[in-house]
């Protein structure tokens, strides 16, 4: 009883932590917000003003009517209940402490993951790292959907490797099931994973020696996936009539990366001069606008990158360098303090991870997924634009073996953390 008392008590302590420094840098962040302006990321009105949208049960648009399909709809309904609550104008703050209390809750997810993949101690070792780490606190801070991304991708994560070595068929059922949805939370929150599970099946076949076993999660994560994306995939193909399974920005993404003036960065002005042409062009199409649009960027996209190989290549060495980068990419936010803080702080982490990698692969698949989303989210930036916010929740992943190396270089327990077999 005094032990289970003493670890309520240390998760109480690392969850405060977490809640109270996500709490503070999202006030310190707001105060940085020029008067008059509501958010620094552009990202955040599109956000904010779908959440209203649903809240008054208006038609899902953004930025214009004909827009329809711009966003998922994901994070939109998890702001919509502030609308709710406190009115047509809630103070943006309120968001802020909605992704603080997320943010918090990665961090309980983190450490029950590292538990579950070795010993409490490597638990409360993920818990301390993601409740101070820089990189996870801003998650937390920003109204943005990494908050509730991150939660959801630390969760299906954690149930595959569970639903993996699941000694039952009915609990690897439902373990696997349980991660086919929140894969699918978290591409409705960022469609950026929407091929994380594809990616991951295609690896696990063809390292991981137990494909039967694979073969048989994987079907029933996809299934549970396809279950919960469908309402979305039903209504996308009403508004478009087209199969739409994320959103219509996929073209101006890969426009984005993808560009005779690319420079790894992002830059959307061009989607106005993309949108006066195509309005111009004569079409007997039937397709909405949107969708015409869409198309038109992407074939552009890829056109550009067929024509100029190298140049693509060029690009995405440099968008490597920006995801990976040991400080911060932005102008604004290259101040000496905060380069520090980045630098001092990502540099011993990834260092951890990666020990963490090359010490306990070897143990598993479940081991495997703590570190395929550095992998996948390195693949997909070097496509399409990049940055070091975009490495965030792959570095989350990672603290669970950087707990696991920290545990095992600790004084007390000379022996490396046991996978826990529960």
């Amino acid at each position: 009883m005094a032990r289970l008392t003493a670890h309520r008590a240390t998760w109480l302590v690392i969850l405060a932590l977490a809640l109270a420094v996500r709490l503070g840098a999202g006030a310190w962040w707001q105060a940085r917000i020029p008067p008059g302006q509501q958010f620094f990321f552009g990202d955040s009105l599109s956000y904010w003003t779908l959440g209203r949208e649903i809240a008054r049960g208006e038609p899902y648009t953004y930025p214009t009517p004909e827009d329809r399909v711009f966003r998922t709809p994901g994070y939109p309904l998890l702001l919509a209940p502030l609308f709710l609550l406190l009115g047509d104008e809630p103070a943006v703050m309120t968001a802020r402490v909605l992704s603080a209390v997320l943010s918090t809750a990665t961090v309980g997810a983190l450490g029950w993951w590292a538990t579950r993949l070795f010993d409490v101690r490597a638990g409360y070792a993920a818990g301390w790292i993601a409740a101070v780490y820089p990189g996870a606190v801003s998650m937390g801070a920003f109204v943005l959907s990494e908050a509730p991304f991150c939660l959801f991708m630390v969760l299906h994560l954690a149930l595959w490797g569970l639903a993996w070595r699941s000694h039952g068929a009915k609990p690897a059922l439902a373990l696997a099931m349980g991660a086919g949805v929140a894969a699918a939370l978290a591409t409705l929150m960022r469609p950026s994973w929407l091929l994380f599970l594809p990616f991951a099946l295609v690896v696990g076949l063809a390292i991981d020696r137990q494909r039967r076993r694979q073969l048989l999660v994987g079907a029933a994560m996809c299934a549970s996936f396809a279950v919960c994306m469908a309402p979305w995939w039903i209504r996308n193909a009403h508004v478009t009539g087209h199969f739409v399974a994320t959103s219509l920005q996929v073209g101006a993404s890969l426009y984005d990366g993808w560009n005779p003036a690319a420079d790894g960065s992002s830059n959307l002005s061009f989607v106005t001069d993309f949108a006066t042409a195509e309005r111009a062009t004569p079409t007997n199409d039937s397709d909405p606008f949107e969708y015409r649009l869409d198309r038109r960027m992407q074939r552009a996209a890829v056109e550009w990158a067929a024509e100029h190989p190298a140049q693509a290549a060029q690009l995405a060495l440099i968008k490597f360098v920006r995801l990976w980068n040991v400080w911060p990419n932005e102008p604004s936010l290259r101040s000496w303090p905060l380069r520090l803080v980045v630098l001092m702080t990502y540099v011993p982490l990834l260092t951890l991870g990666l020990i963490g990698v090359w010490r306990y692969t070897s143990h598993g698949w479940p081991y495997v997924l703590a570190w395929l989303p550095a992998v996948y989210f390195t693949l997909l930036h070097t496509v399409f634009v990049s940055s070091i916010r975009y490495r965030e929740p792959a570095m989350l992943a990672l603290v669970v073996l950087a707990a696991a190396v920290l545990v095992k270089a600790a004084p007390r327990g000379g022996a490396a953390p046991q996978p826990d077999g529960s």
